[in-house]
């Protein structure tokens, strides 16, 4: 059974000019134990997604529409604190600038040891022991001596390990990371993957991982789900995304990564711009740049269909239109 499960999210934007959608009819789940990558341009929708399912959508942006169920229990929809009890001890968040999650005025052991208490059944004294064990499980030298600095006594990705270690001290049984290593250089990142990794394995921890980095995706993923214009269009096993790509703008997406096996000369380009909330067009909203466009792509959405190995919203995989290019020749 999934731990996770968001079923035809919405989210508006009301403004003077109408209502702006930022997530339009989106549905995924997430089995204990699995990495689900979300990959895409920025201003995809991406980061929305996980604002929403923790419940931490700036206003005036609202779930609009569709459910969030965590264990089956449905969490879009209840009262702000009841959620925020949730989101400490069941959510974990890790966010991509680690100064909007810690208190300036506490030190980082006191900041772990009172997730802990909070959360866990254990006392002061065992969440201090803890909070040591916790810096040094994500890397950060003489924690023990380290365990009784401020965050601004931190370098900026050291104050990121530590925001990893508060999202996983209370052993959520969801994490919702994003970006969790940018701000951290290439040998930490490989630390920090790891870490994700085991702790999904290890403990069945769900987790939600919001990147723009297919090679973070490739190394910690077990499926990817890849977002255009506040929708998923492709969504699949992360081998089969990377390597067998069906949509357009996933294959444009692996298209513009340097492959280390031989030189190129020019790498692939997706020609055009992401639209804009207040612009998107009728039909597939990627028809304005996709070099497959046909006259149903710009009067009609498609829905997530059977492609490939994967599960692509595109009209080239229709029965009628797949079977038109076969009998063309072109399949």
């Amino acid at each position: 059974m999934s731990l996770l499960q968001v079923q035809n999210l919405r989210v508006e934007f009301p403004t003077r000019r109408g209502t702006l959608v930022a997530l339009d009819d989106v549905s995924f789940e997430i089995a204990p134990g699995e990495v689900l990558g979300v990959v895409g341009e920025s201003g995809a929708g991406k980061s929305m997604t996980g604002a929403a399912i923790i419940g931490l959508l700036e206003p005036p942006g609202r779930i609009a529409g569709g459910q969030v169920r965590l264990e089956g229990r449905r969490i879009d929809n209840l009262p702000y604190e009841e959620l925020r009890r949730i989101r400490g001890r069941q959510i974990g968040a890790i966010f991509q600038d680690p100064l909007t999650t810690l208190n300036p005025l506490y030190t980082v052991g006191d900041q772990l040891a009172e997730t802990m208490t909070t959360h866990l059944p254990i006392g002061p004294a065992e969440a201090k022991k803890r909070a040591v064990e916790w810096l040094e499980l994500v890397g950060i030298p003489a924690a023990a001596q380290r365990v009784d600095s401020y965050p601004h006594e931190f370098s900026g990705g050291m104050r990121q390990r530590v925001v990893i270690a508060l999202a996983l001290c209370a052993e959520p049984k969801l994490v919702v990371a994003d970006e969790p290593t940018t701000a951290l250089d290439v040998s930490i990142q490989a630390q920090v993957i790891a870490l994700l990794k085991n702790l999904a394995r290890e403990k069945g921890t769900a987790m939600m991982l919001v990147t723009h980095d297919m090679g973070v995706i490739a190394e910690t993923a077990d499926r990817v789900a890849v977002m255009y214009a506040g929708r998923i269009i492709e969504i699949g096993a992360v081998r089969e995304v990377v390597k067998n790509a069906a949509h357009p703008y996933s294959a444009g997406l692996m298209g513009s990564i340097p492959p280390i096996s031989h030189r190129v000369e020019r790498l692939q380009a997706i020609e055009g711009a992401m639209p804009r909330l207040s612009a998107i067009p009728p039909g597939c909203p990627y028809n304005p740049r996709c070099p497959f466009v046909f006259d149903r792509c710009r009067v009609e959405r498609p829905e997530l269909m059977p492609a490939k190995a994967n599960r692509a919203a595109c009209w080239l995989y229709a029965p009628e239109e797949a079977q038109r290019l076969q009998e063309s020749g072109l399949a």
